[in-house]
């Protein structure tokens, strides 16, 4: 076993900068390890947490049940009511997106409701949103487009849609 290095409390910010980095070089497992080495010195940082559920998101599509469920293990930690909420809907819709991408028999009744789930969401997001932030909105917009541009992505036919919100 080997044992972690801890990062200075000043270094940080740096390594927050380093961790966004990584993420939009398309590594997230490197940007992930980045973000638990920032909280292991400050468990509280909320941008280390939302850059955590979103590196954890992006890797969604290579193991799906185990990411989400590490995912919404993050959820709890972030103090803003709106960003658990809004990131609960994120992480809906990459499960969506990670089984529309690894496509396979039945997967178009699959996506529905993960998509359907995130736009509950971002529905109960926009009540909560900040003045000016309209995030929560241009999300739904886009699973809106997404279903209402591929119409074999519906509930199963015996089957409406029944919303998970408040789970």
């Amino acid at each position: 076993m080997y044992t972690l290095k801890r990062l200075s409390p000043e270094s940080l910010p740096a390594a927050l900068l380093k961790a966004e980095r990584y993420r939009l070089l398309n590594q997230p497992w490197a940007a992930e390890s980045i973000c638990q080495d920032i909280l292991q010195v400050d468990p509280d940082s909320q941008q280390a947490l939302v850059l955590l559920l979103l590196c954890i998101t992006d890797q969604i599509g290579h193991g799906l049940a185990a990411g989400v469920s590490h995912a919404r293990e993050v959820l709890p930690r972030l103090k803003s009511e709106y960003q658990r909420t809004y990131y609960a809907g994120i992480i809906c819709e990459r499960r969506a997106e990670a089984q529309l991408v690894q496509g396979g028999i039945g997967s178009e009744t699959a996506v529905y409701p993960w998509i359907r789930e995130a736009m509950d969401w971002y529905e109960k997001a926009e009540k909560i949103r900040p003045a000016g932030n309209d995030e929560s909105l241009l999300r739904w917009n886009t699973c809106a487009r997404l279903l209402m541009q591929n119409p074999r992505l519906a509930p199963q036919q015996d089957e409406a849609y029944q919303g998970t919100l408040g789970e």
